[in-house]
Parts: C-alpha cells; sequence; structure tokens
C-alpha cells in the first residue's frame, strides 16, 4: 500500500470495519508522512494529522484550530447541507459559545455527581451481566450486552422512561451506522430524517420539563441559561442528542471491543483474574485499543507550520484518534494489548477544551461492567467471526458472537 492509498482509508468506511487494513495504512501515514494531503473523489481535501504530539498540540489550540464549519469528516454533499442543518451540538462550538454550553452539563459529570451514581450503575452492571448468564452460555456480546448497559445509564441520568429506550437505540444506530448496510436506513444519505426524529422527541422532552422539571439533566438543559436568557429549542434539542447517542454509542463500543481484545489476548483476561486490581488500567487500554470516536475536524483560523507543511488558514485537518493511539513514539508496542500499560496517554477522549465531557463517567461504567464480569468469567471464546461498524465517525464491533461460562 503506497502512501496516496492509504490516505483514502480515511474516506471509506469499510476501511474502519478492517483493523488490519485501517491500522496498516495509519502506520504507513504516520512514518512517511505523517501530515498527510488526502484528495478523494466525493470529499473535500483535508490533511490527515497522525502523530500524537501533533494531534495534542491542534486539541490545545481551539483559537487557532476551530471546530466549525466542518467538525467531522463526510461527504462533500454533507459539507453543502451541513449549514442548513439548524440543531448544533457542542461537538460544532467554538469559544465563546462552547464554554458556556458546556457549563449547562458539566456539574452532572463531576465526580461527586458521579459517585452518587455509582450504586445505580453497579446495580445496571450486575443485571446485564446475570442477564447474559441467563443465555444459555452463547450470545451476541454486542447486540445482548453492550449495547443496552451504557444505554440505561445516560436514560436514566437523562430522566427519559424505559419504553422510550429502544427507540434512541434505533435512532443513534442510525445515525452513527448511516455508513454501515446493515445499521443504516435504506436512504444510506438521509442522516436529516434522523435528526429530524431526534429533533421531534426531544421537542416533546423539553415542552415537558420546562413546564414540569423533575430534578434530572434533561430538565437541567431545558431551563438552562446562556447570557441570562433561556436556551434556545434548537441549542436544547442538540444538547439532547449529543448527551442521549455519545453518551452510550462510544461506551458500548469500549466494552464490546474490550471483551474481544481480551478474547484476542487470553494472557492479559488471566492477569486480570489473578489481579482484579487492574481493572481501571484494562479500561484506559480498551479506550485506547477501541479509540471509538474516530476522527474530528478542525479548520485553520490562520495559518499553520506542522512538521515543514503549512497549513493555509481555511484549510481542513482530520484528527485521528486511532492512529495517535498507536503511534510508537508514545506507545511500547502500540498493537499489543496490555491490561497494566501504565502510562497510558491516548487520546481517545480528545484534549484540551473539547475534552469528552462524559469520559469520567464511561470510564466509571467500564469499570462497573468488569469488574462485575471477570471474576465471574470462568471461559470465554468466539462463538463466530466478530465484525466492525462501517464508519466515517464513530464505531466499534457490532457483532461479538461468544461462547462463555460463566459462575
Amino acid at each position: 500500500m503506497d502512501v496516496k492509498n492509504a490516505g483514502l482509508v480515511f474516506c471509506d468506511p469499510a476501511a474502519y470495519a478492517d483493523e488490519t487494513r485501517f491500522y496498516e495504512a495509519c502506520a504507513i501515514i504516520r512514518r512517511e508522512d505523517p501530515v498527510h494531503r488526502v484528495e478523494a473523489e466525493g470529499f473535500n481535501p483535508f490533511w490527515a494529522i497522525t502523530k500524537h504530539e501533533d494531534l495534542l498540540n491542534i486539541e490545545r489550540d481551539n483559537v487557532g484550530w476551530l471546530a466549525a464549519p466542518r467538525p467531522a469528516l463526510g461527504p462533500e454533499s454533507q459539507d453543502a447541507v451541513r449549514k442548513d442543518i439548524p440543531i448544533r451540538t457542542l461537538v460544532q462550538m467554538d469559544p465563546p459559545d462552547h464554554a458556556q454550553y458546556r457549563k449547562i452539563g458539566a456539574e452532572w459529570f463531576r465526580p461527586g455527581k458521579l459517585r452518587e451514581l455509582e450504586p445505580r450503575v453497579g446495580d445496571l452492571a450486575r443485571r446485564w451481566v446475570d442477564r447474559m448468564a441467563d443465555l444459555d452460555g452463547e450470545c451476541d456480546f454486542v447486540r445482548d450486552v453492550a449495547m443496552h448497559f451504557p444505554l440505561y445509564v445516560i436514560m436514566s441520568i437523562l430522566g427519559l422512561p424505559e419504553e422510550d429506550y429502544p427507540r434512541m437505540l434505533q435512532l443513534t444506530q442510525e445515525m452513527f451506522g448511516s455508513s454501515d448496510p446493515e445499521l443504516g436506513r435504506d436512504d444510506q444519505s438521509d442522516v436529516m430524517t434522523v435528526l429530524v426524529d431526534f429533533f421531534n422527541y426531544f421537542r416533546g422532552v423539553t415542552t415537558s420539563r420546562r413546564s414540569d422539571p423533575t430534578g434530572d439533566l434533561a430538565s437541567a438543559i431545558a431551563n438552562a441559561q446562556i447570557d441570562g436568557a433561556p436556551i434556545g429549542d434548537l441549542e436544547a434539542i442538540g444538547y439532547y442528542v449529543i448527551v442521549a447517542t455519545a453518551g452510550h454509542d462510544t461506551t458500548s463500543a469500549t466494552i464490546a471491543g474490550g471483551l474481544h481484545a481480551l478474547v484476542q489476548f487470553p494472557e492479559q483476561l488471566e492477569r486480570l483474574r489473578s489481579d482484579p486490581s487492574l481493572v481501571p488500567s484494562a479500561v484506559e487500554e480498551m479506550i485506547r485499543w477501541v479509540s471509538p470516536v474516530k476522527q474530528f475536524m478542525r479548520t485553520a483560523a490562520i495559518d499553520h507550520d506542522i512538521r515543514g507543511v503549512r497549513i493555509a488558514a481555511g484549510d481542513s485537518v482530520l484528527l485521528s484518534f486511532p492512529a495517535a493511539n498507536r503511534d510508537k513514539d508514545v506507545f511500547d508496542l502500540p498493537e499489543t494489548f496490555d491490561a497494566g500499560r501504565d502510562p497510558n496517554r491516548h487520546l481517545a477522549f480528545g484534549f484540551g477544551g473539547h475534552f469528552c465531557l462524559g469520559a469520567q463517567l464511561a470510564r466509571l461504567e467500564a469499570k462497573a461492567l468488569f469488574s462485575e464480569l471477570i471474576p465471574r468469567l470462568e471461559s470465554v471464546e468466539l462463538a463466530g467471526p466478530p465484525s466492525y461498524m462501517e464508519t466515517l465517525f464513530v464505531g466499534g464491533p457490532k457483532h461479538l458472537p461468544i461462547r462463555f461460562e460463566l459462575s
């Protein structure tokens, strides 16, 4: 694979479903052209950033590098219509708006608030491991466990009724899986329709919480104020959408990809069985290993120089988190899953102003699930070929058939 063809993987949803091909391409670009110009049919040009140091420096500078108007890579057609989509989320905002809107939900993800959630998260983890135990020693870990546990956590924080959880799951799969023939709608380009469905659902939530606040995160969003004025309906809906979708899909990808890694590296599973105190570091390694958010885009507000390459104001760069998280300059044996990796300077949650708002919740959930599962998992092996989501933005395993014994 030459450098030019390696760069095309960032525009190919199928490449993210083929980890061997994807990481081989990333290694070539990091080694031969770490600030690589990508010109792919159907996409506006961009520079692919693949080195950990460069990605970190860009993420630190949210004045010189802007999230708007192109926060994530998509086809040229999506870039053209993005300005017509009225809903804005945190990932699309720049200073000063970003910091103001981030404060609305920040309190719900602080350590003190998360400590209050620990019993609920622990109960849900036991519930889903018990559910797994009822499946007669064989299941699709993604569809039967990993997709549901984080969804129940984030929906309970928002305060949404349990009967609505399946709808949220379906809409999230259709949005993040829009490039995957199995997960998207029949019209693969109809992301707008999914957003309209989200809009209609959360408009009702906003109306309800404004008339009758219930002390949950949805009420905090609906009744928030920006510069002394009530938050706009579209901004509130954008907030719900990012919390409800990213708040569970990325964590489910980490949990499923983490178990797959333990199947691939059985000595690490034995290590965890022998020393449960390693679960927190194993979770960090799962997050690095899966890197469920594949990329964000930034637009240069001014001219920049990266490794001698001039990036002109107005140019776009793609921040490849999976590529940076396998950088040999930062990680020893990056292609090996190491449950005790220390230090682990992964960038899967981003960095700087856009550091993932729910990072600590994701860690709490994954630690709770594996703390419950590992002591009871007497054996596990693949019961069929796993498959990964075809995506350009967020994804992980979509099927993980396993055969197991639980105590």
